[in-house]
């Protein structure tokens, strides 16, 4: 039900005009107004603070449809902000970012390093003291300094605060931040390779080249086949990463679930490119904001070498063999 309400604003308020226009600096508050009045980014809030309490399993499909278009604001970030910090703090409204890395300098000023949709977000929501801390960091970002990755378009920034003195505390819930933004990287990148292989297949079957499309040629049909297969195994792993009844991913489903979807990306949008030809890198060919989007998605919160050192740390901490490790998960 949610999924499909949610494709239903997403297909008027996001088209691909939007998505550029928006990438491009303008402002992206209609598009933001559209989710939020529609109650979105309390779907994981418990039903007692007004939420939907939706389960993990059901978020899934409305996290792809965000990659699906290619989503140009943090709506899942602050679906999940709103989740971590619960009844703590009455969150401010507006859109909250997840920040995976948190320093702090001698002379008390404080960053998050490239942190995803940096450019346009009110709010940066950090875990406070490192990987054993349970608090969370609420940082405005009025009053944060933004330097952006210099890549065109790239709305991801790493922003600087003078002091933590804007900074609002939150006790609990930042164990369960890497995971959930782990995860939800995940589910964006698996909705967006949905999207780029159906726009290459169509391509490959509408475009005809010496007599026949060019999905009849042997050579295109393997690297279709070799494309369909990623996303079909990354997309069951990000899935993988919702299963279950508790309320957080767990961090070894999580990180498998970003590692392989990380990897996947790589392939699939140098096969869709690939596949595709010159037309695929124009401005207004709507391809290029989908690959984009997979590399940015894919090193946010670290790419799939990061994660597959956590994998590969749980490994070792088993003292079990990869095939009973493998099994046990």
């Amino acid at each position: 039900m949610f999924a499909e309400a949610i494709d239903d604003i997403l297909k008027d308020q996001c088209t691909p005009a939007v998505v550029r226009a928006i990438q491009a600096g303008e402002s992206p508050a209609a598009l933001w107004d559209a989710i939020a009045s529609a109650g979105f980014l309390e779907l994981l809030s418990a039903e007692a603070d007004g939420g939907a309490g939706l389960s993990l399993a059901d978020l899934f499909p409305v996290l792809c449809s965000f990659g699906h278009y290619s989503v140009p604001v943090p709506v899942a970030q602050t679906i999940v902000a709103r989740a971590l910090v619960g009844s703590q703090l009455v969150l401010p409204s507006g859109m909250v970012t997840l920040a995976q890395t948190f320093q702090r300098e001698a002379s008390g000023a404080i960053s998050c390093a490239l942190t995803p949709f940096g450019m346009l977000a009110d709010f940066v929501l950090t875990r406070e003291g490192g990987c054993n801390s349970d608090g969370l960091l609420l940082l405005p970002c009025a009053s944060a300094k933004r330097v952006g990755t210099g890549v065109q378009h790239c709305l991801t920034a790493t922003l600087t605060w003078p002091d933590d003195s804007s900074a609002t505390r939150v006790l609990h819930g930042g164990a369960m931040l890497p995971a959930f933004a782990a995860a939800l990287h995940a589910a964006l990148l698996s909705g967006a390779m949905n999207r780029v292989f159906e726009m290459t297949l169509q391509y490959c079957n509408d475009r005809v080249q010496f007599g026949k499309s060019l999905g009849k040629f042997q050579a295109v049909q393997h690297q279709l086949s070799v494309m369909a297969e990623h996303t079909a195994a990354a997309s069951i792993a990000a899935e993988a990463a919702f299963q279950g009844t508790e309320t957080a991913p767990s961090l070894l489903t999580a990180a498998m679930a970003k590692s392989r979807t990380s990897e996947a990306a790589v392939l699939v949008a140098s096969i869709a490119h690939a596949l595709h030809g010159a037309i695929g890198i124009t401005e207004e060919y709507d391809l290029q904001l989908l690959t984009r989007s997979l590399h940015e998605w894919r090193t946010a919160h670290g790419s799939e070498t990061y994660w597959n050192t956590v994998i590969g740390q749980q490994v070792l901490a088993s003292e079990m063999s990869l095939s009973d490790f493998v099994r046990s998960v």
